[in-house]
């Protein structure tokens, strides 16, 4: 490589959401550049133009920012290499295309999709390749196709004989027999160079010094080498990170896939999930930190990400350990900034009401794993289930039908009487009552909640639901279940 300083880059084609596996390799190629001092960089793959999806680009730049996996150079903030977008790079590759065709290491091929579609069919092996029926054509008669107009890809020559071996920093040395390696296409008959060769070309021209991406490429490394060897070039150094496997019903698992759940970052955002919580539970998605500890910002992660601790092993995507990792986030931010993250789905459950949010956001927090949970925990705010009076039993607060109605009534004219209405003096109020009465404080707060919520689980006691009603709104709700009572 032209430079030692280490350089890293995420080239992924827009055709769609970010998978998790994307992202995982994404932030791995972040890590490792940004903890030996180097650069990541973005470089957009789209010569595969009948796979690319409209907005797809918006939204890889997207969830790299709300994942705070920020680039150093791309199509969007330049750089000394660019352009970042294959397309606007379609001049390079041809002319080195050409070169491996004037040192005889490729060749033009006019075989017709006929004839190509034919050697498949007419074909005992199901994995059967091209025959290299124009490997050795004449120059003459090379030269009449070409000035004739007629069609062709350009291919590379592989090695008929021995063997080719490289180096993965996961996986070891790796050796495929050259005769497994058909010739392949570096450049398409619509003129756009083929995603192995655009790799190598770009990769090279960049700079780029290590290659990470998932081990279902470790069998086209080959591929990639004996380019990189026919040009001369220095090779990077190549990190193949272990499959992203779900779990399936019958507990079995296979290749992560929508079936098991949200597999993109945007879908797991729209369920409920934190960005920096899917990032640190990705980070340990085939990576294992020397110390065996969990939780780790984007900046420990830097601190401490090394690429010895790359596991070969295929890595399970839980989604229940993912949501523990989303509770504990939840619960170590401040109660302002959980209100303001919850504001969209407080609006959704609440859409007439003006609440005091961070009293709400306060009783939700401790009892929040995913931030979807929230609109179906606060909607009695909005407006009060219909509920049957059988709530009012329970047996622990020692409540019963007959019972809950005097508590019930003798809460109302005490809580009526209150001069101010407040968290500390609706408490003070009730814990009085209680003991007035005589009975344990949940005694008299069971069938108070239940009047003013209608629901047996809330995420706050009485006095929290009082308090962020009002006394208005708490005072009907009380004397309405009273009514339901009698």
């Amino acid at each position: 490589m032209a430079s030692d300083k280490v350089r890293t880059r995420f080239a992924p084609s827009p055709t769609g959401f970010m998978h998790v596996g994307n992202l995982r390799t994404a932030l791995y190629e972040y890590l490792i550049a940004k903890s030996l001092g180097g650069t990541f960089v973005l470089r957009i793959e789209d010569t595969d133009q009948e796979r690319k999806v409209e907005g797809a680009v918006d939204i890889i730049y997207n969830t790299l920012k709300e994942a705070k996996l920020f680039h150093d150079e791309g199509p969007d903030i330049g750089g000394d290499y660019g352009p970042y977008v294959q397309s606007e790079r379609k001049d390079i590759y041809l002319p080195y295309a050409k070169q491996l065709i004037d040192e005889d290491k490729a060749y033009y091929c006019f075989c017709t999709k006929e004839r190509l579609d034919s050697l498949r069919e007419n074909s005992d092996d199901i994995g059967a390749g091209y025959d290299r029926h124009c490997r050795n054509l004449p120059k003459e008669e090379v030269q009449r196709l070409l000035d004739s107009g007629t069609p062709y890809v350009i291919r590379q020559k592989m090695p008929l004989e021995g063997s080719t071996t490289f180096e993965d920093s996961v996986f070891g040395t790796i050796t495929v027999d050259n005769s497994e390696l058909q010739d392949q296409i570096l450049i398409k008959a619509d003129g756009y160079p083929t995603y192995n060769f655009a790799n190598v070309i770009d990769d090279h021209t960049m700079n780029i010094t290590h290659v990470v991406r998932g081990c279902e490429y470790l069998s086209s490394t080959p591929k990639y080498n004996l380019l990189y060897e026919a040009f001369g070039w220095e090779i990077p150094t190549y990190v193949h990170l272990p499959l992203i496997m779900g779990k399936n019903d019958d507990g079995s698992v296979s290749k992560l896939a929508k079936r098991h759940g949200a597999t993109s970052f945007q879908d797991l955002v729209k369920a409920g999930y934190l960005p920096e919580a899917i990032i640190n539970y990705i980070a340990l998605l085939g990576w294992c930190p020397k110390d065996n500890r969990e939780m780790f910002t984007i900046e420990e992660l830097i601190e401490n990400f090394s690429i010895d601790g790359i596991s070969k092993s295929p890595a399970v995507f839980d989604y229940d350990k993912l949501e523990w990792f989303n509770g504990e986030y939840i619960k170590a931010m401040s109660v302002e900034k959980f209100a303001e993250i919850s504001m969209p789905y407080f609006k959704q459950a609440v859409p007439s009401k003006e609440l005091d949010w961070i009293k709400v956001a306060s009783i939700l927090q401790q009892r929040t794993t995913k931030l979807t949970q929230i609109p179906e925990k606060i909607a009695f705010f909005e407006k009060q289930p219909e509920y049957e009076k059988d709530l009012f039993v329970n047996k622990k607060s020692k409540t019963t039908l007959e019972n809950s109605a005097p508590l019930l009534k003798a809460a109302i004219e005490a809580l009526d009487a209150m001069p101010e209405w407040t968290h500390d003096s609706i408490h003070d109020c009730l814990i009085e009552l209680a003991q007035k009465l005589e009975v344990k404080n949940g005694t008299v707060m069971w069938p108070v909640r239940i009047a003013a919520s209608g629901m047996a689980v809330t995420p706050g006691g009485a006095v929290e639901i009082l308090d962020i009603l009002g006394k208005e709104e708490s005072m009907q709700r009380l004397n309405n279940g009273l009514a339901k009572l009698a």
